[in-house]
């Protein structure tokens, strides 16, 4: 889309369209904090989880390049983007609503799938949006204020227990008959909630541009079907620009350092801190609540830091500001597993909100300003794979080592983690150019 056709926003009305990222982000914390305990409750063995917890890499391979593809081609009444938006806000909120509420460990499964799927649906088409609403020149605050969004939302996903237990006088040790706190109940049906609205509201509030009449023509020329979808996807993958695939380099230490750690983390603070690695004591449950409140500061710090971190990476660079936060997020893992009292977690977390902040921002900027914008829909969904493919080789990979090489111990899977933080940030800079401004929108 031409920049003619993009004209600026306020800042206010920019934070309003990526309003949803609040719903739907703290959907992903609460999978991020709970998910592993929801199947440790209903009986789960430690080096299973991530096999079970196979569906959002799965769906996020399949769904967010056809989705991708397919909202590049889709000219309806309602937009290109908003029916993905609305079909996978739906999704996941029922998956939200019902998750807790399972009776075993295949029910969990089967929602976690369907909560997945609309994740999914939703987040692919979102990265596009900005990219189509905003001229570049404001595409870098978009995507930022979409990483700030994250940061809070995530922030009251894993603070919520805590708050309820605080604040609000819920016990600890009230659960149910499958061992599920009601505290978990009542944060996924608040997540339920937000995860409808925000989004109805940022679709509402600030609607797509129309197509013009060459964009209609265009999108005609290509028939909204499943082999010229595939082919479509299939044509990107093999024209895809350089930067792009060396991006995926640092994806694949990125991220299976980031699901390795969302996985195994609770499990390390129980062991560390509480001193147990049994999943129906009262210390598991309070290291659950625990992880909460350093998750939560973490997510705030990253929500803070999206924006603080804007003049940095005008001046420096997407890719070496993502560099110096990875590596910050990496030496803060580092520590972790050796810290035995609750309250110098908080130090480490730090390092941990930075490298997340620019995770949710810093890679897109370099993406979006290497990809043709009649194309952006299908690479934010290849872009994508390049984020689920690691956490499908954690999956297939680490049950295997748990117990021979990690020890059955989660505090060493961590110490993983930070290590492969800092692999990713080298990593970064092989995607930098030696002209930094084509990384800044």
């Amino acid at each position: 889309m031409s920049t003619s056709l993009q004209p600026r926003l306020s800042l206010w009305r920019i934070a309003e369209m990526n309003l949803g990222f609040l719903g739907l982000q703290f959907s992903f914390g609460l999978q991020q904090g709970n998910m592993g305990p929801i199947y440790s409750y209903l009986g789960a063995d430690e080096a299973s989880l991530p096999l079970l917890q196979l569906a959002g890499p799965l769906t996020g391979l399949i769904i967010q390049p056809i989705v991708g593809a397919m909202s590049d081609r889709t000219a309806s009444r309602w937009g290109r983007r908003t029916p993905y938006f609305i079909v996978g806000a739906i999704m996941c909120s029922f998956g939200l609503f019902f998750m807790p509420l399972s009776s075993s460990i295949v029910m969990a499964v089967s929602l976690l799938w369907i909560l997945d799927a609309g994740n999914n649906i939703t987040m692919e088409p979102y990265r596009a949006y900005v990219s189509d609403r905003l001229a570049p020149d404001q595409r870098q605050f978009g995507f930022l204020s979409q990483s700030a969004f994250t940061g809070l939302a995530q922030m009251l996903a894993y603070l919520s227990p805590s708050i309820m237990i605080n604040l609000l006088g819920f016990s600890i040790d009230d659960v149910d008959s499958r061992n599920i706190p009601h505290v978990t109940k009542v944060a996924f049906t608040i997540g339920a909630v937000l995860s409808l609205t925000t989004i109805l509201w940022s679709v509402l509030r600030v609607r797509e541009l129309p197509l013009t009449q060459a964009q209609i023509q265009l999108i005609s020329s290509k028939p909204l079907t499943v082999k010229a979808t595939l082919m479509e996807i299939w044509h990107a993958i093999l024209e895809m620009p350089l930067a792009m695939r060396k991006l995926a380099v640092m994806s694949l230490f990125q991220w299976y350092g980031m699901a390795a750690y969302w996985g195994y983390i609770v499990y390390a603070i129980s062991r560390s801190v509480y001193g147990t690695s049994d999943p129906t004591s009262t210390g598991f449950r309070m290291a659950v609540v625990t992880n909460g409140e350093i998750g939560g500061f973490y997510n705030g710090i990253a929500f803070l830091a999206a924006f603080a971190i804007v003049p940095f990476t005008r001046r420096f660079g997407a890719a070496t500001m993502h560099a110096v936060c990875l590596i910050l997020a990496g030496l803060g893992m580092l520590a972790i597993p050796h810290i035995t009292h609750k309250a110098l977690l908080f130090i480490p977390a730090i390092g941990v909100g930075l490298g997340w902040a620019s995770i949710m921002g810093n890679p897109y900027i370099i993406l979006a300003n290497a990809i043709p914008p009649e194309r952006t829909g299908v690479y934010m969904g290849i872009f994508n794979m390049m984020i689920v493919i690691p956490m499908l080789l954690i999956a297939a990979t680490l049950p295997f080592y748990y117990k021979p090489l990690m020890g059955g111990d989660a505090r060493n899977v961590i110490t993983m983690s930070g290590i492969l933080m800092i692999c990713a940030a080298v990593a970064v800079f092989w995607v930098r150019d030696k002209s930094p401004k084509i990384f800044v929108a």
